[in-house]
């Protein structure tokens, strides 16, 4: 596969559409139980603002989680990006990809540890980037996530993909 004629893109992966709505939904909920819960008799303005502002936060998230995982991540030799065209790392500048147990990493991801900053940013159940942190994951099938780890590992490694 290819991108807009850039280089190949090795892997893919992106948001699968029942673990996109669950988080979502689940999010919404939220949302209406904290309104539903602002919108009681017995509370008092403190409480009533602070469930307010819950939902409206819980809203906000629920948003950002169904626009946010309408992209995909990519891998290609070069560079790990976003299909939306954000580069998150170049494949030479990565130090090493954790995917352990105990990593601080995203559900069903994997982390990655940069030489040097690349940004910052955050795309809700798909990646996040602070400093020399990269983490991929959340609501992405664990499967292909390993498979991405993996990938990677082998390219900062620079062993040839096709085995030879």
């Amino acid at each position: 596969m290819t991108a807009s004629g850039d280089e190949e893109v090795l892997l893919s992966i992106g948001a699968s559409p029942a673990r996109r709505w669950f988080g979502t939904g689940a999010l919404t909920a939220l949302a209406l139980v904290l309104l539903w819960l602002a919108l009681r008799d017995n509370l008092g303005a403190f409480w009533r603002m602070g469930f307010f502002l819950a939902a409206a936060l819980a809203g906000w998230s629920a948003e950002r989680l169904r626009v946010a995982t309408l992209d995909k991540i990519e891998l290609t030799p070069t560079v790990l990006r976003t299909s939306s065209g954000r580069r998150l790392a170049r494949v030479a500048n990565v130090r090493a990809v954790e995917r352990g147990a105990f990593a601080f990493k995203p559900s069903n991801g994997f982390l990655v540890r940069l030489k040097e900053p690349e940004g910052r940013g955050w795309a809700p159940g798909l990646w996040w980037q602070r400093g020399t942190w990269l983490g991929i994951g959340g609501v992405v099938p664990g499967a292909q996530s390993r498979a991405m780890s993996e990938m990677l590992s082998v390219l900062t490694r620079g062993d040839r993909i096709d085995g030879n």
